[in-house]
């Protein structure tokens, strides 16, 4: 099944998964506190370079939308 839904599935847990993969291998006690403290930090208030951390998935999503038709983000805002 090639649907929007399950591409953007497929995608998710590439995201999960490369996230899982990542704390496995700098789980720190510094690392446990710094991701704590992100997980209750709402977006906006996040620093640039962890916002544009987001940003990137974000664009790997509009790709797989764009790419199956469902939406024509204009490339300024990809």
């Amino acid at each position: 099944m090639n649907s929007l839904l399950e591409k953007l599935a497929e995608l998710e847990h590439e995201q999960w998964a490369y996230w899982t993969e990542y704390m496995f291998n700098n789980l720190t006690i510094d690392n446990l506190v710094r991701w704590r403290n992100q997980v209750r930090t709402p977006y906006e208030e996040l620093s640039e370079k962890e916002k544009e951390s987001d940003r990137e998935w974000a664009r790997k999503a509009i790709k797989i939308m764009n790419s199956t038709g469902y939406i024509r983000v204009p490339k300024e805002e990809q």
